[in-house]
């Protein structure tokens, strides 16, 4: 099967663009529906921090560490860099005894404006706290402290990354076809779009009082949507779109545009992946389907923002407009 249309760019009357996708939502009794091809394989690239987080706390690592519900939304987190996600990696950090050298994600300059501009003006350089995966590192140096791991942890045969690999694999129903490394150095294994649907869904049936599984899933998916400034930042779809929600959903981004999202009270998972890798086409492809499952009203001005508002030009002009293909959403 092929990709499916998705998203469509309209400008002058014309259909200018079109988004092609793979996605899947994923019930309690397997998918429910599905466009393009739901077998496709894929990254998932930071879609995926919930399930790299598993391990942190199915081990104990979490609770020996005395890790709060704001960090463990941090452990999942794609963060913007700005100022309280930086100084929550360190305080985090320094609770480990360990530093910004005992990171092996890299550094690059914050998305955030503010925080940009601090460094800038201060010419200062950026540090690998302000990277955007700085929160799932400083996760993987908790795991890693309580499994006593060298500190390459993010070769792909670390006791960390192995952890990973198991729950990831357990977790989507599917033995990964392999692997790439992503923006930050660790491994990101590869899944099919279902296989990656099924684990969101998984997440979303958990419940506190299941399983040691199940009570690492729920609290993760909680902490979330608890603390979703934390999981992006301010102005991003993640946490935009889990406010507009009220956080009784889980919504995560991944590069090359993925996206994923958890609803609780539904049971069901949604995975989704644009080919070309844009954002504007997951950000608005995971829109229309948490509209169509009622999860998000539609008249929540996100909605305007990551999909039926106007297309303007650098000076307010109304040049086009996003719409959905026919057959999606």
């Amino acid at each position: 099967m092929t990709a499916a249309p998705m998203i469509e760019l309209w400008r002058g009357g014309m259909l200018e663009s079109e988004h092609h996708g793979h996605a899947v939502i994923y019930g309690p009794g397997g998918v429910e529906m599905a466009w393009g091809d739901p077998n496709a394989v894929i990254f998932p690239r930071s879609s995926v921090k919930m399930i790299q987080a598993l391990p942190l706390i199915e081990s104990g690592a979490s609770e020996a560490a005395g890790l709060t519900e704001r960090q463990l939304a941090l452990a999942c987190a794609s963060h913007s860099g700005e100022a309280r996600h930086r100084e929550a990696v360190a305080d985090w950090l320094a609770m480990l005894g360990l530093s910004d050298d005992d990171l092996r994600c890299g550094a690059h300059m914050p998305r955030d404006p503010a925080e940009k501009k601090r460094l800038i003006c201060s010419d200062s350089t950026p540090c690998q706290m302000h990277n955007n995966c700085s929160g799932k590192h400083a996760g993987f140096l908790t795991l890693n402290r309580h499994l006593g791991g060298g500190s390459e942890y993010v070769d792909v045969m670390h006791p960390v990354q192995k952890a990973v690999k198991s729950a990831f694999e357990e977790v989507t129903g599917e033995t990964s076809p392999g692997f790439g490394i992503d923006g930050c150095s660790a491994p990101n294994f590869a899944t099919s779009v279902t296989g990656l649907a099924r684990a969101m869904q998984f997440f979303a049936a958990a419940k506190p009082g299941g399983g040691l599984r199940e009570n690492a899933a729920a609290r993760l998916a909680q902490a979330m949507g608890r603390y979703p400034e934390m999981v992006a930042g301010d102005g991003r779809a993640c946490t935009d779109l889990m406010r507009a929600m009220g956080g009784r959903v889980a919504v995560k981004t991944g590069a090359e545009a993925v996206f994923v999202a958890i609803l609780p009270e539904q049971q069901r998972g949604i995975a989704l992946k644009i080919v070309d890798g844009a954002t504007r086409a997951s950000e608005a492809a995971i829109t229309a389907l948490l509209l169509r499952l009622g999860a998000l009203e539609h008249s929540h001005p996100v909605v305007e923002r990551l999909l039926t508002g106007s297309q303007r030009n650098w000076r307010g002009l109304i040049t086009g407009e996003l719409r959905l293909a026919p057959g999606f959403g």
